[in-house]
């Protein structure tokens, strides 16, 4: 069984969906990946638009409520933002857990361009936080 990761954010529409992308993109053979929310409420379009960019398609996703996950192994719990340790349930049988506070994009303003550069950073930084992950729990 490959360990199982669940990426948490507070509402599961861009962080820790692009975490879960990377995840399945970059070592989907060794883990299994999962995200969800303390609230879920819908995939954002923006978060899309740049993980496709980056040559992955998360447009299946759903965005999922934490609770369901409640009750099931998961090996590892990655809280993407810094909410998501006040508002998320706990899961105490997660061998490890970390805490990536990256900063929310969809809080972004400015024109269309502005917004967008700022998703694309967030992308790149949670890209190089899942590679260390993998190279680091592999």
């Amino acid at each position: 069984m490959k360990p199982r990761v669940l990426f948490l954010c507070t509402h599961n529409s861009c962080r820790s969906q692009m975490a879960e992308g990377f995840l399945r993109h970059l070592a989907g053979d060794r883990f299994e990946a999962a995200s969800a929310g303390a609230q879920a409420t819908r995939m954002n379009p923006d978060a899309i638009r740049v993980m496709k960019e980056a040559g992955i398609d998360i447009s299946a996703h759903r965005s999922k409520d934490a609770s369901e996950f409640l009750g099931q192994h998961i090996t590892y719990v990655v809280r993407v933002c810094d909410r998501a340790k006040e508002t998320c349930p706990i899961f105490p049988g997660a061998i490890r857990s970390f805490d990536w506070g990256l900063d929310d994009p969809a809080t972004a303003e400015g024109t269309e361009a502005e917004r967008l550069a700022v998703f694309r950073r967030v992308r790149d930084e949670i890209e190089r936080r899942v590679q260390e992950f993998v190279d680091t729990q592999a």
